[in-house]
């Protein structure tokens, strides 16, 4: 049996794309003999703040289906200001070091990248020739955070840049969520180990209901992070609801500046439920017609999860955030695609949209499309064939 540390900023029971991928893949490897250990700091995203639960305490250690879990002090903070931020990451960074200066290290760790400080206190304390370090890369920093207006190119953004090279330096295998991140690597270091490792998603799907489409307007449903990237309270103000009411479920910086659109304005067919869990919500979502992708700026490598599972839901897809999402969407007919940052193109877009398209033979084909190009256990194996 191999020993797999994974080590990891998000981890259940914090929700979010980050927190399921690492959770699947940990599951995953347990269930194919390898001893799986997890290092994450007390719960506390997307609210910055520990989990109740956890309070009170420096380290929490519990083993979950089989998973070894070590929960570590951190610093909590979700705010705006840089330098807690930084703050944040490095208390979660100096707790690592003292876990890995008392215990004993696996031959095999996977490192969750970004956060690059994170990834990089790894890289740098775990760098050995009888380890092998695993970069699981799920988004490009510091790019992206100059394409999201967070970072601009100064002094500091040099220095990034420089992490993220010493980081992609030192890993034995690389994994990419997209072919954006795989080229971006592979153009640094041509000879690199690299792997496509998708976020697929791991559930029993619920059945479509056989019911035809909604009568009257189109039911079109956001679900997930209400942060910046995502830009649901631009959204918001841009669609044209003559024919649609939008729904939305989750929770995030733009929680209370979309309520507060939705009291001042009742003429907005806006309709947000709240947080529920991922099983609920899977339950949810296959009674609405169609589900919308947003992300405010078009983001280089970026590839939303949300498109592996809702496809796996059979939910027909909108998507608007450009990129190899787009692709995604066109290669396996999954819904429509509309140019990122183009209010009026995602309206006439949606305008156009039958709603006798939206038909439980449709949403099968999308599903059937999604079990047989998107399977998490096929992936799965490919990448422990490389461990």
């Amino acid at each position: 049996m191999t020993d797999v540390l994974i080590i990891t900023s998000y981890f259940p029971p914090e929700t979010g794309a980050a927190s399921n991928r690492i959770y699947h893949l940990a599951d995953g490897l347990q269930k194919h003999d390898f001893k799986v250990s997890v290092l994450t700091p007390l719960p506390n995203y997307p609210t910055g703040k520990i989990f109740e639960a956890y309070k009170g305490t420096f380290k929490h250690n519990s083993i979950e289906n089989n998973i070894t879990i070590h929960r570590l002090w951190i610093y909590a903070s979700n705010s705006k200001n840089k330098l807690l931020r930084l703050i944040a990451m490095l208390s979660y960074s100096f707790s690592l070091c003292c876990f890995f200066m008392w215990n004993k290290i696996p031959k095999t760790v996977i490192v969750q990248s970004p956060p690059l400080l994170v990834a990089f206190t790894s890289m740098l304390f775990l760098r050995s020739k009888k380890r092998k370090l695993i970069l699981n890369v799920s988004d490009l920093w510091p790019i992206a955070g100059l394409e999201l207006g967070a970072l601009k190119k100064n002094l500091s953004y040099k220095l990034l840049e420089k992490i993220e090279r010493f980081n992609y330096k030192h890993a034995n295998l690389i994994l990419g969520q997209s072919n954006e991140i795989i080229s971006h690597v592979t153009s640094l270091f041509p000879e690199k180990d690299t792997f496509l490792y998708r976020n697929y998603p791991d559930f029993v799907t619920p059945k479509i209901p056989k019911k035809a489409h909604s009568k009257g307007k189109l039911k079109i449903v956001y679900a997930g992070l209400l942060g910046i990237a995502q830009g649901i309270y631009r959204l918001c103000q841009e669609l044209d609801y003559t024919h649609i009411e939008f729904h939305i479920y989750g929770a995030g910086a733009e929680q209370n500046k979309i309520q507060t659109l939705i009291s001042n304005n009742s003429d907005l067919d806006i309709i947000y439920h709240g947080e529920v869990s991922r099983n609920q919500l899977h339950k949810i979502l296959v009674g609405y017609d169609l589900t919308i992708i947003p992300l405010l700026n078009r983001i280089y490598g970026s590839v939303p999860s949300k498109i592996f599972e809702y496809a796996k839901l059979g939910l027909p897809m909108i998507y608007f955030g450009g990129g190899e999402g787009e692709k995604i969407i066109q290669k396996y007919h999954l819904g429509w695609i509309a140019k990122a940052s183009n209010y009026s193109e995602l309206n006439r877009v949606i305008s156009k949209i039958s709603p006798s398209e939206l038909n439980p033979e449709f949403k099968e084909k999308i599903k059937e499309s999604a079990v047989k190009n998107f399977d998490f256990n096929i992936q799965l194996q490919m990448l422990i064939n490389k461990i």
